[in-house]
């Protein structure tokens, strides 16, 4: 009888032991949950960022150049006077100022026709020379009088010029100050302010550590909150050689294509100065990577659903992204959550 009492309380110790390890073996096959992404080449940037204001390359204020009635003129593409944000080409008159008093002194029509007169006058000394009727210097003096003539008449233009305001480039009006419709204005007052915007420029300042890999000629990517939808392209035009000893930045010139003038001058835009890329390279975000003892690494899902630590070499990288030279390939299962608990050979349970 004792006997029998002893082999059922051995038999009652065997089975609580083996229901221990039962349970423990099992709650070391507890999956972990995580998400993942399976890797695909791709193209990836690396750049140096920088902000500025973006300015017109075309700008201009024009100023009265003589004293006359102010006579705002009609835009032919609206049918009305011009007014701020009309597009003008160039060579078209905006303005004119009359003034008769300063137009008869210019006696243009005077000095067109002794100009008319001293060149037909020319002509025949010239035939009288050819054929022995006139001397060198009389037909050199008549020569010199239609250039006199001509250089008189060609000034009288210029100065009749002054009673229009043109446009000197294709442009928006910007500034169009007001004046009453035939009021005096004196020489020197401002008209009209001109932009053309389809190219822009931003003048940047850039740590001195940027110096060896901005150049000119990348190309950059320009943004403004604005306009978070589009992303404009520029390049680098021109660069400082040298380094401010007061700021360690050096200064350098961005122009901007802006062919649907969507960016306007003086807005605050953000640009991303290309300087490295790659196509098709293995690229993975860069808050997944871990870092240990033998270097950089990080998770993959391997056979077995157990959880792979793999060991990377690193290329170039953006805010957001790197690129992976060594250690993954396409199709990997990169896991980007729920990595931070894992190790090496860890059970793992994929969710989305």
């Amino acid at each position: 009888m004792k006997h029998i009492k002893l082999l059922i309380l051995l038999g009652v110790v065997v089975a609580a032991i083996s229901c221990n390890n039962q349970t423990g073996s099992e709650s070391t096959e507890l999956a972990v949950p995580v998400s993942v992404e399976n890797i695909r080449l791709k193209s990836i940037q690396q750049f140096v960022s920088t902000t500025g204001t973006a300015k017109a390359v075309y700008e201009t204020e024009l100023s009265s150049e003589i004293e006359g009635n102010y006579i705002l003129q009609t835009n032919p593409r609206t049918g009305r006077k011009f007014q701020l944000g009309d597009r003008v080409e160039k060579g078209q008159v905006i303005i004119k100022l009359e003034n008769a008093e300063y137009l008869n002194g210019l006696n243009i029509e005077s000095t067109k026709l002794n100009l008319e007169i001293s060149e037909q006058e020319y002509e025949k000394q010239k035939s009288l020379y050819e054929k022995g009727g006139v001397t060198l210097l009389e037909m050199r003096n008549s020569e010199v009088s239609m250039i006199s003539a001509k250089n008189n008449y060609e000034s009288a233009e210029i100065q009749l010029s002054k009673m229009q305001v043109v446009a000197p480039f294709s442009g928006v009006v910007v500034a169009l100050p007001y004046y009453t419709e035939g009021v005096r204005v004196s020489a020197g007052e401002s008209m009209v302010s001109l932009m053309n915007y389809n190219k822009m420029y931003v003048e940047i300042n850039l740590p001195e550590k940027n110096i060896s890999e901005v150049t000119t000629g990348q190309e950059v990517m320009i943004t403004n909150y604005t306009l978070t939808e589009d992303t404009l392209v520029g390049h680098v035009t021109e660069l400082s050689p040298i380094i401010s000893d007061e700021t360690r930045t050096f200064t350098g010139k961005l122009e901007i294509d802006n062919p649907e003038l969507k960016l306007r001058p003086g807005m605050f835009i953000k640009a991303n100065i290309i300087t490295a890329q790659k196509d098709s390279a293995v690229v993975i975000p860069k808050d997944v990577i871990m870092t240990g003892s033998r270097g950089k690494y990080v998770f993959i899902v391997g056979r077995n659903s157990a959880a792979n630590d793999r060991r990377i070499t690193t290329g170039i990288s953006n805010q957001d992204e790197i690129e992976v030279t060594e250690g993954l390939s396409a199709n990997d299962r990169l896991i980007i959550k729920g990595f931070e608990t894992l190790r090496d050979n860890s059970k793992v349970k994929v969710i989305l």
